[in-house]
């Protein structure tokens, strides 16, 4: 097992004296200096460093923005928020596995959380696709799929019509992590299900 650590990019944004946007960004790593781990270390450290970017340029200058308009006409003031965290779901025999929720509010009822995911194999300091756990099987996503709708129909209540479809459009290979109870595949919000669902994850 990798000892993993949180780190924390975190900062209030002001304008006009009124704090205007807020970032939370977590970010994993591995203390050692092997060149497998600085691969991780690297791809994670980016991924928030880019997020931070964003948050204090792109989306700071629209929050600027809204905050005018909402003072010009009396609105209240709105606050943007930028919250990414991780959850390592699977450490164990040089394999690390986790995902990261992205939430962002730009006003509206609520804001949209994006979730992506990482598997890596630690020896070869890369990460790993899905396919590499279905060796010699060409038929793997149909199974998949099958599956996703045999535990869909167990609950079909919280889920869109038509849902059969809406799966194998939405589908994407890239959206899996490991468990200790198997392979989790996930669907963004709205991809099957309405927002009050959350994002869907079934265990393979």
């Amino acid at each position: 097992m990798n000892y993993i650590i949180k780190n924390l990019l975190e900062k209030e944004l002001v304008y006009d004296g009124e704090i205007i946007l807020k970032y939370h960004i977590e970010y994993p790593s591995i203390e050692s200096n092997s060149s497998e781990n600085i691969n991780f270390n690297y791809y994670n450290k980016n991924l928030a460093l880019e997020l931070q970017n964003k948050s204090e340029n792109e989306l700071y200058k629209e929050a600027i923005e809204t905050y005018k308009y909402n003072k010009e006409n009396g609105y209240p003031i709105m606050v943007y928020e930028v919250y990414r965290n991780f959850e390592i779901t699977f450490n164990t025999n040089n394999i690390i596995s986790l995902y990261a929720d992205e939430y962002i509010f730009q006003g509206g009822a609520h804001g949209n959380t994006i979730r992506t995911s990482q598997t890596w194999n630690m020896i070869a300091g890369c990460m790993i696709n899905l396919e590499s756990f279905f060796k010699n099987q060409s038929y793997f996503i149909i199974e998949i799929l099958k599956e996703i709708n045999r535990q869909i129909a167990k609950n079909p209540e919280i889920y869109f019509e038509n849902t059969c479809n809406l799966v194998l459009n939405t589908f994407n290979p890239k959206n899996f992590y490991l468990t200790y109870n198997g392979i989790a595949i996930y669907f963004q919000q709205y991809d099957i299900a309405p927002y009050s669902s959350g994002i869907r994850v079934f265990i393979i």
